[in-house]
């Protein structure tokens, strides 16, 4: 069913000046925030829970958003953390026998403020075509105010994003007696990293993003996972402090997303902002390893310099089919690899969920070892 027609006036103001009209949908008001876009057919409500969109206005390219409802299986986190939405068409009518409603509610009832009716085709090419920009969803006249608008939105940042999502205590998940112990960073994880290891025989230590070698020490895992997470990684100063001391542990370690990028950063390597991101479930990825190549999901707005990395601690493992950007690393100096797409993809290819099949058997080999070593 259509609902071009519904809803009070909204506006998306841009930038650059553009103004598109549409209708409101979610939550009433004004938000500003970074305008970027996802190609993702499915998986509408796990970008919504996605702790990585914090601060940034959301536009999903495919046209009709909401047919199969929402529900709480499927949410990555227990609340919302992108400043607003923008969809071509959301559907009042979903079908699916694990609806538990619609998006609009969804939005609303996390006071997420929403546009829909806008030539989001439009939007994403100029997205693509001049790089993500600095907008602005409405529900004001945003002619009455338009200069003002545009100086509130040419000077907003997105600031302590990993800060801003991290928890501040210590949480642990799955069965005390698994066979695996591993430490999860927080610096803005998604739930299905806690589920592809608990589902491997792991129990799991989600920590802060500010957790110390010395306060990994005291855990004692068998293993380090990266995790996922909103900002610029070169912001997290006291994180990337940590991470040079934490691979001194020499307990193995695995990154994603943020994580890897805040691993390269610990190395002495340099990442840089892309244009307009790699973010939905169909970007291809070159294992350089095993000359493979594997479709992988993937939301980040940064990248690590593949030529920042220093050959004598890190060699290139994974790149980008399509512009060639660095996509996987592994270190020299330490047992750790990271890798910059989601492995754990939900929703999404599972074609590298090899990943963390590998990350267990290094912590079983680690686990083995250190038992050894106690008993000698």
């Amino acid at each position: 069913m259509s609902l071009f027609n519904q809803g009070e006036k909204a506006y998306l103001l841009l930038a650059n000046g553009k103004v598109f009209e549409g209708r409101s949908c979610g939550a009433k008001g004004t938000v500003i925030g970074e305008v970027v876009f996802t190609t993702g057919l499915t998986a509408y409500q796990e970008t919504l829970t996605d702790p990585s969109y914090y601060g940034q206005i959301v536009t999903q390219t495919f046209p009709l958003i909401g047919n199969y409802g929402v529900n709480e299986a499927d949410a990555e986190s227990n609340d919302t953390y992108l400043s607003g939405y923008i969809i071509r068409e959301w559907c009042n009518t979903p079908s699916n026998f694990r609806c538990e409603g619609n998006i609009n509610d969804f939005l609303i009832r996390h006071n997420v403020i929403g546009i829909h009716n806008i030539d989001t085709r439009c939007l994403t090419r100029m997205i693509r075509e001049t790089g993500v920009m600095n907008g602005m969803i409405t529900t004001e006249d945003v002619y009455a105010n338009k200069d003002a608008y545009l100086e509130q939105i040419r000077a907003f940042s997105i600031k302590d994003a990993v800060k801003s999502v991290t928890d501040t205590q210590i949480r642990v998940y799955g069965d005390e007696d698994a066979p695996l112990r591993v430490v999860l960073f927080d610096f803005g994880y998604k739930r299905n990293i806690r589920r592809m290891l608990i589902e491997r025989g792991c129990q799991v230590y989600v920590v802060p993003a500010t957790t110390t070698a010395e306060q990994i020490r005291e855990i004692d895992p068998d293993g380090i996972m990266l995790s996922n997470g909103p900002g610029n990684p070169e912001e997290n100063v006291e994180v990337i402090e940590n991470l040079k001391e934490i691979c001194k542990l020499g307990i193995p370690i695995f990154g994603i997303c943020l994580g890897h990028q805040l691993m390269a950063l610990a190395h002495g390597a340099r990442t840089e902002k892309l244009k307009y991101g790699h973010r939905g479930g169909n970007q291809p990825v070159i294992d350089l390893e095993h000359d493979r190549t594997y479709v992988t999901s993937q939301n980040h707005g940064y990248a690590v310099v593949a030529d920042s990395l220093d050959p004598k601690v890190a060699v290139l493992t994974h790149i980008n089919a399509n512009d060639k950007t660095c996509e996987g690393v592994r270190y020299l100096d330490c047992d750790a690899h990271t890798v910059q797409f989601h492995p754990e993809a939900h929703g999404g290819p599972l074609d590298t969920a090899y990943a963390f099949d590998e990350f267990v058997a290094k912590m079983m080999n680690y686990k083995e070892e250190h038992r050894n070593a106690a008993e000698k």
